[in-house]
């Protein structure tokens, strides 16, 4: 069976979306793995470059999954900032603020996610919802992670 218009259209707007999220969202990763200054350096230096690197395996995916549904994945910072919920960020230092700045940033991410899954549950595109709902997991689990970091 195959998917009617609708329902295409249904899945690839929540997979726009959570491109252009996910994309903003590797490259503030990516910002802050390169200017941590923080007595935990090498630490968060690793820890936000395979986060960085999570980020950019799932914008792949992510694109792939758009490609698979017939459409073409959008590929312009111009584009993505203007869909985007997450913020670029100015130049922050400290990992401290870092970290909470990912933090909410994934809880974006999430909520994004949750609104995407609703959606296309209502589809016939079982193949999106499994993939939405596996993206859902990881951001949790990243969340989680970051989280744990700004505990005292």
């Amino acid at each position: 069976m195959h998917l009617d218009k609708e329902d295409i259209k249904i899945s690839v707007d929540s997979l726009n979306e959570l491109l252009a999220n996910t994309y903003v969202l590797s490259v503030k990763t990516q910002n802050f793995h390169w200017n941590v200054e923080d007595p935990r350096f090498a630490m968060l230096h690793d820890f936000f470059g395979n986060h960085y690197e999570m980020l950019i395996e799932a914008i792949d995916e992510i694109a792939e999954r758009i490609r698979m549904l017939g459409e073409y994945a959008p590929g312009s910072m111009a584009g993505y900032l203007k869909v985007a919920s997450v913020k670029e960020a100015g130049l922050i230092q400290d990992g401290t603020s870092m970290l909470q700045e990912l933090a909410k940033d994934h809880r974006i991410v999430i909520g994004i996610l949750r609104k995407s899954i609703e959606c296309v549950t209502k589809t016939q595109d079982q193949g999106t919802l499994d993939f939405l709902i596996g993206r859902l997991q990881e951001h949790e689990k990243m969340a989680w992670m970051i989280t744990s970091h700004c505990k005292a």
